[in-house]
């Protein structure tokens, strides 16, 4: 049994999914990569024996490597490309039976920062094309969930208290709105392979490309495009915005998620009543009260969201204090809040996505706390269309008069508020200026919408990609299908 972490006391991330795709081997196999794919851009060039790049790819197995000895034994060089080193290097030696040399196209040129910077990058990239999967998943149902409930009547609350009438779909378009914006952004992200040498000059590189029609430009490039990764202009050792865009954009989506997860919380209590989480075997249990049904869905994206920040932080923390050409402790402490970002999104997303496809949704509940405020709910619009209909009265003007009856009514017991309110409304505005059919209409939550069946129609149809349904053949799906 491993005595690494294991995320005991994470559980929002604790997954296999996320283990698999951030994980100490996962890292392990990007500094790898990274090796390996450098061997292959240097064989192709012909800066390396011919042969050495299928030796080094072999070598470059994670399999071959002890993960926790290597961490222990970074303490010496203050980072894991180190340790590693030696050992592939060693592995390097003892699968090139052919001797052509291979182990000359390990590391030529490099220097710590560029592996770990670009194995990072490579792990951001992984990682963000299972998140993506995952959010197109929950902005999908959120879609859906926003055209089914377009006329599903609840109410609006502001500072805690009812508002105005609201629709559901409204309701989901804005969580969809928030977190498809937040997904276009991630999207947008660039990820960026670093190449600088031991300086950011490239020296190196351009003593091992003297003789070659290729530049140290063209070797970054290639390695670049073999990695999947983007080509920097230049090294970026000390400008770090590339880490923290991309924290920025992953602390979006957790914000996004959060926000999501708030409102279900508030919503699924017993005493609202107008959401329920999907349930599943074991799921929400109380360690010591049997009928609990706790909503753990959401309390594991929103414990991500409240963790987020302050993680996005560290990485400006850091990135304002890199010093000279190469940094010390300064991008050392990057490193575990740039992971656990990236684990925590991919473990949020996979939460709410089973959450968003799964979610109860109950209009009559809806329906029953709407009507806890009565036709008073509905008296800006109330004083809106009849406060031009009022005369002046002992100074008083039609909004203000009808602002007087609001007063009242507010003064009546809680159960009589609704009749008092239609009375004095009655008895302040004549039936010659307002006949009953007209106060009716008034005095429908349904009537007084504004626009809120176009506004969600304008959310979606401002994210057509993120609205529809992913498929396999989608260069845009899940990639784990």
């Amino acid at each position: 049994m491993s005595d690494g972490d294991v995320g005991l006391l994470s559980p929002v991330s604790a997954s296999p999914v996320v283990a698999a795709l951030t994980g100490d081997r996962a890292v392990l196999a990007a500094i790898l990569a990274v090796e390996a794919g450098w061997a292959s851009v240097l064989e192709k060039a012909g800066l390396a024996p011919a042969g050495s790049a299928a030796v080094v790819d072999a070598a470059a197995d994670v399999d071959r490597y002890d993960v926790a000895g290597i961490a222990v034994r970074a303490q010496g060089g203050a980072n894991p490309v180190i340790p590693l080193l030696a050992d592939l290097r060693a592995e390097v030696k003892a699968l090139d039976t052919d001797g052509v040399g291979a182990v000359r196209a390990v590391h030529t040129s490099l220097t710590s920062q560029d592996v770990l910077d670009s194995a990072l990058m490579l792990l951001a990239k992984n990682t963000v094309t299972a998140l993506l999967a995952d959010l197109r998943g929950i902005t999908t149902a959120l879609a859906a969930m926003a055209e089914q409930h377009a006329e599903t009547l609840c109410v609006g609350r502001s500072l805690t208290q009812h508002s105005l009438p609201f629709t559901f779909g409204l309701k989901a378009a804005q969580w969809f709105h928030g977190l498809a914006a937040a997904a276009r952004r991630l999207e947008a992200a660039e990820l960026p392979l670093q190449t600088g040498g031991a300086a950011g000059t490239l020296a190196a590189a351009t003593v091992l490309t003297r003789d070659s029609v290729e530049t140290p430009f063209d070797l970054s490039g290639n390695l670049a495009a073999h990695l999947g990764l983007a080509a920097a202009p230049g090294p970026w050792h000390t400008n770090r915005l590339a880490v923290t865009a991309l924290g920025d954009a992953l602390t979006a989506v957790t914000d996004a998620l959060g926000k999501i997860a708030s409102d279900v919380l508030f919503l699924s209590r017993p005493e609202v009543g107008e959401l329920g989480e999907p349930r599943a075997a074991g799921r929400g249990v109380s360690s010591a009260m049997p009928q609990k049904q706790n909503p753990v869905l959401s309390v594991l994206v929103r414990s991500a969201a409240l963790q987020a920040p302050n993680l996005a932080a560290q990485l400006h923390l850091a990135a304002a204090n890199f010093n000279d050409e190469r940094p010390d402790g300064a991008w050392h402490s990057e490193w575990l809040a740039f992971r656990q970002l990236l684990r925590l999104a991919l473990g949020s997303a996979g939460h709410l996505r089973e959450l968003a496809e799964g979610l109860q949704v109950f209009p009559d509940a809806m329906r029953r706390n709407l009507e806890l405020s009565g036709p008073l709910l509905l008296s800006e619009g109330v004083s809106a269309a009849v406060a031009p209909l009022l005369e002046e009265r002992d100074g008083h003007s039609g909004k203000q008069q009808l602002q007087e009856v609001v007063d009242r009514t507010l003064k009546a017991p809680s159960a009589e508020q609704s009749a008092t309110y239609r009375r004095l409304l009655r008895e302040a505005v004549p039936v010659s200026a307002l006949p009953d059919e007209r106060l009716e209409e008034l005095l429908d939550p349904a009537s007084y919408l504004g626009q809120a069946a176009e506004i969600s129609r304008r959310i979606l149809a401002a994210f057509p990609d993120f609205a529809r349904t992913p498929t396999k053949t989608d260069p845009n799906g899940d990639p784990r299908g």
